[in-house]
């Protein structure tokens, strides 16, 4: 039974309910999708609705989730990510958290994402649950208070899942988790968002793609 759980054929706590595994979605994350997300900011809502990370990274349209569920909550900013944006210690921000399953009987996705409520609060509408899935995402959200993205920094690295991790997610024993650390800078330099990003390593490509100009005697 532990090597099939090892294998991920199958899924269970030690002594407690077994079960057949449902093989994970592959997620793809590519670099360029930034690049994509902006060029898409000015585009109309039936453009950018159907660009989404479901269907760009998993290539799942929201409408064939089997869970999809966000939380906003204005609390204060955690001591390592205030570190990262610059912020005093004991700022309030708005924390997006999102859970994502693509059948009802798999692991899910997750991400918890922050944002200086000082940038988002000229417009209410970004508070609000019921308008997530945002069409075209942070980018756009951030556009419509006046804030351009100029850059955006991944820091990746690798642990072991938590044990909440491990079950929600259903990820198999001895697989590790890769941690994305999403920084998104503002023209003006200011962090604009900090988005934390867990992927289990058994189903999820990490894509870099680095345009080189031609040397100019070419």
């Amino acid at each position: 039974m532990q090597v099939l759980k090892e294998r991920g054929v199958i899924s269970g706590k030690p002594n407690g309910k077994t079960w057949v595994r449902v093989p994970p979605k592959r997620t793809e994350r590519s670099n360029e999708r930034y690049f994509e997300e902006k060029q898409l900011v000015r585009e109309p809502e039936e453009v950018r609705s159907q660009n989404g990370s479901a269907e760009r990274g998993q290539g799942v349209s929201l409408r064939d989730l089997a869970e999809d569920v966000a939380l906003h909550e204005v609390v204060v900013c955690p001591d390592d990510i205030a570190s990262v944006m610059g912020l005093a210690p004991g700022t309030r921000v708005l924390r997006r958290s999102r859970v994502r399953r693509v059948d009802r009987s798999a692991g899910a996705g997750s991400s918890v994402s922050y944002v200086p409520l000082d940038i988002v609060e000229r417009d209410p509408s970004v508070f609000d649950e019921a308008n997530d899935p945002w069409p075209g995402g942070m980018q756009h959200q951030l556009y419509t208070v006046g804030v351009e993205l100029a850059k955006i920094i991944d820091y990746v690295t690798a642990t072991m899942p938590t044990e909440e991790e491990a079950e929600e997610q259903d990820i198999p024993p001895g697989v590790p988790i890769f941690r994305i650390r999403k920084v998104s800078y503002a023209t003006t330099g200011r962090v604009a968002e900090v988005t934390d990003i867990p992927l289990p390593a058994d189903r999820s490509a990490l894509i870099y793609v680095t345009e080189l100009p031609k040397w100019s005697d070419s």
